[in-house]
């Protein structure tokens, strides 16, 4: 049996924050999201891109770009799209969901960018973190 690691992602260290399960492999390449767009169509699930600004990517709440790409099947138009919210949007993290019509639910999701954190930022991200839902600050 393996031995079991610890991932150094804390939240008093806003660069350490993992963003879902493929946050803990390496960074996929161009040519590996092309992958798991085309695997998104292939399931014959709705594409849908979300954008938020790197303080708030642990929150449930991302802000939709346009609407679901419902019945999207070109993987470059939706590797465009991406692009073009990366482009409006050049200081958030964009994530990809694959909405599975027949479950009611997500069938894939997964960060596609990840925006570059200045000092500013990362200061801003620390004292996000340390307010809860209720304005309270954890000590």
């Amino acid at each position: 049996m393996s031995e079991v690691s610890d991932y150094s992602s804390r939240l008093s260290d806003p660069r350490s924050r993992k963003l879902g399960t493929f946050s803990y492999l390496t960074q996929m390449d161009g040519d590996q999201v092309r992958k798991q767009i085309q695997y998104i169509v292939d399931q014959g699930w709705n594409p849908a891109i979300e954008h938020t600004e790197p303080e708030y990517a642990s929150s449930h709440y991302w802000y939709m770009w346009k609407l679901p790409m419902f019945g999207e099947t070109d993987v470059d138009r939706i590797l465009e799209e991406i692009e073009l919210c990366k482009k409006a949007n050049p200081g958030n993290h964009v994530r990809l969901i694959g909405y599975d019509n027949y479950k009611q639910s997500q069938g894939a999701n997964m960060v596609v960018y990840q925006a570059p954190l200045d000092e500013k930022r990362e200061e801003r991200m620390e004292i996000a973190s340390a307010v809860n839902a209720y304005g309270m600050v954890h000590k």
